[in-house]
């Protein structure tokens, strides 16, 4: 490319000469794979509103609990005490997306993310109903404010208010619970007035973000376009325009009838720019891979639909990589994609095998800061603990007591009595140790300790027990 062709990567589509925001008003997709990607959208979508609510196991399937630091992946709760659990199930989402930015490009942008869902399958749909397509919502852009132009826009924005006010809603239920979201919401606004101010902040940021701030997200504010300039490389399969088909020898040129264009050296390209006016976020996709590019697969549909009109084969835009449009080279495991794979593998069955020795109830017994042992008659000492036992279950653990295991001895409750750790819960206090110092072989002693339900040992755990060194 010449330097002049290159000039638009100087700046992005959605800013204009001045600096100032360019309003980008997209031509209605339609086609094979907006088909497709409305079916994708509203599975994901029903997912996306049902998830906060199934449950598995008394857990709700996913929750992302910051505040109390609580996560629930596919029905698996993680308590602080699993947060490596946690860290790596992050890193297993975030190599899976890089393998398949790899591959494949930004397709999880175009088909997958909630941001392009929302945008271009539910407020742009809205938004055609109300102002029409491209042409119309240019002219309605433009005209003075009128009763047709205030009518529109009033309904259009108080029916975006209320989405984002129900996926404020849904987001919460995500963040503290679909339980206690309902409980909420049942107890009336009054009582939780916290919560609704938080409520009304997620819908102010919802509603800007997809009334006003929209493609931007994707250019300006999501990393992951970055990362996908990091990733990418010549045998990625993107949204691609066959620069070799469609420029010929002479560059495009506009459709002329019973004009034969490869004897005249012009490539497939009648410049007709539908494929610009059809892209969410402004962009020509003929300038090559680029960074606002969300591989939505608009322009592949819309110019399919030209080439067809014009009797000249379709796929000028189509899924296809570099390599192939200019080596005629097929999709490839590459080394990196196999290094990629390798790593998501390995840390896949590192996560299985953690999550089979995970214990339910999670037991911690430890001495009593600043406090030293204590002697007792009948040569006895004493060391008192706290303790602290969490039930990551959805049962109460009832009739919990602690056995010595690795010595003789006995473990004193404060409470001297036997006790319940409720359902996603926990339970602490005070325990004294005691055993002969005559069993003691050190004046700092490894102890290991069972927690029983009855009859039943349902953990084990250890702690250090302090003896006088002179009684060694």
């Amino acid at each position: 490319m010449s330097q002049d062709q290159e000039n638009f990567r100087d700046s992005i589509g959605t800013i204009n000469e001045e600096g100032k925001r360019a309003w980008v008003f997209p031509k209605k997709p339609s086609g094979k794979y907006y088909k497709y990607r409305k079916y994708v959208s509203y599975l994901l979508l029903t997912f996306l509103f049902a998830a906060p609510f199934v449950k598995i196991n008394g857990n709700q399937f996913l929750m992302f609990n910051v505040l109390e630091r609580r996560f629930n992946i596919f029905g698996f709760p993680f308590w602080p005490q699993d947060f490596h659990l946690f860290v790596i199930s992050m890193i297993i989402g975030v190599i899976f997306i890089a393998l398949f930015t790899v591959a494949f490009g930004r397709i999880f942008c175009g088909w997958m993310c909630p941001q392009t869902i929302f945008m271009e399958m539910v407020f742009r749909r809205i938004e055609y109903w109300i102002d029409g397509d491209r042409g119309a919502q240019i002219k309605l852009d433009r005209q003075p404010w009128n009763a047709e132009k205030i009518r529109k826009r009033a309904l259009k924005w108080s029916i975006f208010f209320i989405i984002s006010f129900l996926i404020a809603n849904i987001f919460l239920a995500y963040l503290i619970g679909s339980d206690r979201l309902i409980r909420y919401i049942t107890d009336g606004p009054g009582e939780h007035l916290s919560t609704l101010i938080s409520l009304l902040v997620f819908t102010a940021v919802f509603y800007f973000i997809f009334a006003w701030f929209r493609e931007q997200v994707c250019i300006i504010a999501c990393p992951y376009g970055r990362m996908q300039g990091v990733l990418l490389d010549n045998k990625s399969i993107v949204v691609a325009y066959d620069h070799k088909r469609g420029e010929g020898e002479k560059g495009r040129k506009k459709w002329r009838k019973n004009e034969d264009r490869k004897e005249l050296g012009y490539g497939d390209c009648i410049d007709c720019k539908q494929c610009v006016n059809v892209c969410p976020t402004g962009i020509d996709i003929r300038n090559g891979t680029q960074l606002e590019c969300v591989n939505c697969t608009a322009c592949i549909d819309e110019c399919d639909t030209i080439m067809e009109k014009v009797n000249l084969p379709k796929g000028l835009i189509r899924y296809a990589s570099e390599d192939e449009i200019t080596k005629k080279e097929k999709f490839k495991f590459t080394p990196r994609l196999k290094g990629y794979t390798a790593v998501l593998v390995i840390l896949i069955g590192v996560l299985v095998g953690m999550l089979f020795l995970r214990n339910e109830l999670e037991a911690n017994i430890l001495r009593l800061p600043g406090q030293l042992y204590e002697h007792k008659e009948n040569n006895i000492i004493s060391n008192v603990y706290t303790y602290k036992l969490v039930n990551k279950t959805t049962k109460d653990v009832p009739d919990v007591h602690f056995k010595l295991l690795s010595h003789k001895g006995t473990v004193k409750l404060v409470r001297n009595e036997n006790f319940v750790v409720p359902a996603q819960d926990l339970a602490e206090g005070t325990l004294f140790i005691e055993i002969n110092n005559a069993a003691v072989k050190s004046d700092k002693e490894k102890l290991k300790v069972g927690i029983y339900s009855g009859d039943e040992l349902i953990e084990t755990t250890t702690c250090s027990f302090m003896a006088p060194r002179s009684y060694k």
